[in-house]
């Protein structure tokens, strides 16, 4: 047994996972097209795995929001109902997420384990630090980028890959969504 993992993140062009100022969600580029993919690739099995940060954070964003909200597009209330595991020194069981549980130590130990004891795909949105460390250690077997077309130079809040060691990507997948949107799909390996 040997589950695959993937890191998926949103990104500007200029390598941001979000933006402050004006910017909305998504950069306000999403589309009917990204949103039925997002749901479609959330839909199958496969446990969900978060720093604590990205959790708090999760978590936080969906109690402030209201149901009309895109915090709660559809393919976002379906990866809250999957299995997750929370990786955190700090929190405690029960957490405020339906079928998710702490797991304590190093995110590479334990994402390790998850995936030596499982079949079941492993998926992480976010988790920025958390899943450098993991690319770092050889454990991430697809980095999902979805790149909205806007360059946050000025705004951009944490940069995806800032501080990451150096890695040869193999494409994978790629696909154009909403005529604007870009999935790109990698296969990482460290460059030495």
């Amino acid at each position: 047994m040997t589950a695959t993992y993937t890191f998926d993140v949103f990104s500007s062009l200029d390598g941001f996972g979000a933006a402050g100022g004006d910017w909305t969600g998504y950069w306000g580029k999403q589309g009917p097209e990204l949103l039925h993919h997002r749901l479609a690739q959330y839909r199958g099995e496969q446990r969900m795995v978060f720093g604590a940060n990205t959790y708090r954070l999760f978590a936080q964003m969906l109690a402030e929001s209201a149901e009309d909200s895109d915090v709660r597009d559809p393919w976002v209330t379906q990866m809250r109902s999957l299995p997750t595991t929370v990786v955190s020194s700090t929190l405690k069981d029960p957490l405020d997420w339906p079928e998710a549980s702490v797991e304590h130590g190093d995110a590479v130990d334990v994402v390790a384990r998850l995936k030596a004891e499982s079949d079941t795909p492993l998926r992480s949105h976010g988790s920025l630090s958390m899943n450098r460390a993991l690319m770092a250690a050889g454990l991430v077997d697809r980095v999902q980028v979805t790149v909205f077309p806007v360059i946050t130079g000025r705004t951009g809040l944490d940069p995806v890959f800032r501080g990451a060691a150096d890695f040869d990507l193999e494409l994978m997948g790629q696909r154009t969504l909403d005529g604007a949107v870009q999935e790109l799909v990698y296969r990482p390996t460290l460059h030495v």
